[in-house]
């Protein structure tokens, strides 16, 4: 695995690729790689002859309460995987390349990016609209390639690239779980072992609304009594929503499409989850 932490680098050896008729398939990361993130890099290998990941902590997402300077950082842990998982690139922007001075130019989708984590984490989506946009005129990817554990990031960014009519394929990857259905996150590592124990009530709670959902339940009693299960579990839950897949609105009893999303505090983690399902 080559890598490359400049511009004009990363460029010289994607022209490369390039002039040998390769497709290039692209995996943005802010590093602490768990089996989620490799997931990505495994899809990427399926749909390019040629995989790119960064790693960047992106400091734009973070809000002023949150603490980007005890964000988990691995690099050379995160460098074996990548070579294990056949990336054979890794770019290592610092913030000075990816926000040179003077810094004037931020990326907003509007609507979805106000909802659901949106709300609770304002300009959250904005740093991330930006920053994977840059990444994109730098790397300039046939392919990108997204998980959906955080399917709100992920339609936002789809919606980036149809409204910016960008030349790039986004390809989602299923949430990656552990055996008890904890999907796998860099928050996990802020959990203590008892709320390790506990954690997997998102998900167990997310299950469970979808079979209510299924059995005609109304979405206001679904949703009272996930919130109910998340506290008796000793979670504080931000948001739990049933929604449409399209636009993250919230959802009626006639559509058919929905994604129910969720995200709940636990210790010192902000856990966040979601179940897609088609209703007949």
């Amino acid at each position: 695995m080559q890598v490359v932490d400049n511009l004009n680098d990363l460029r010289d050896k994607l022209s490369q690729v390039r002039a040998q008729g390769k497709r290039i398939a692209f995996v943005p990361t802010m590093g602490n790689l768990h089996q989620g993130h490799l997931s990505l890099i495994k899809k990427a290998k399926q749909h390019a002859d040629f995989v790119v990941a960064s790693i960047f902590i992106n400091p734009t997402q973070f809000g002023e309460s949150e603490d980007i300077d005890n964000y988990p950082k691995t690099l050379e842990e995160d460098k074996k995987h990548l070579i294990e998982d056949g990336c054979q690139l890794l770019y290592l922007p610092n913030k000075q390349i990816m926000y040179p001075q003077p810094d004037l130019t931020r990326v907003q989708v509007n609507h979805i990016t106000t909802l659901h984590c949106g709300a609770s984490r304002p300009g959250h989506f904005v740093g991330v609209a930006t920053v994977v946009l840059k990444f994109f005129n730098q790397v300039q990817p046939d392919v990108a390639v997204f998980g959906l554990k955080d399917f709100q990031q992920f339609r936002v960014i789809e919606m980036m690239a149809e409204n910016l009519f960008l030349p790039i394929e986004i390809i989602g990857v299923d949430t990656g779980r552990a055996e008890d259905g904890l999907a796998y996150s860099s928050r996990n590592n802020y959990l203590t072992a008892a709320e390790r124990e506990t954690a997997p009530t998102l998900y167990a709670t997310l299950q469970k609304a979808a079979a209510q959902i299924q059995q005609g339940d109304s979405f206001d009693q679904i949703i009272r009594q996930a919130k109910e299960a998340l506290h008796q579990a000793g979670m504080t839950p931000d948001y739990f929503n049933i929604s449409r897949q399209l636009d993250l609105e919230p959802a009626s009893e006639e559509d058919s499409k929905l994604v129910i999303l969720a995200a709940a505090f636990l210790g010192k983690a902000r856990l966040i989850d979601n179940i897609c399902l088609t209703r007949s």
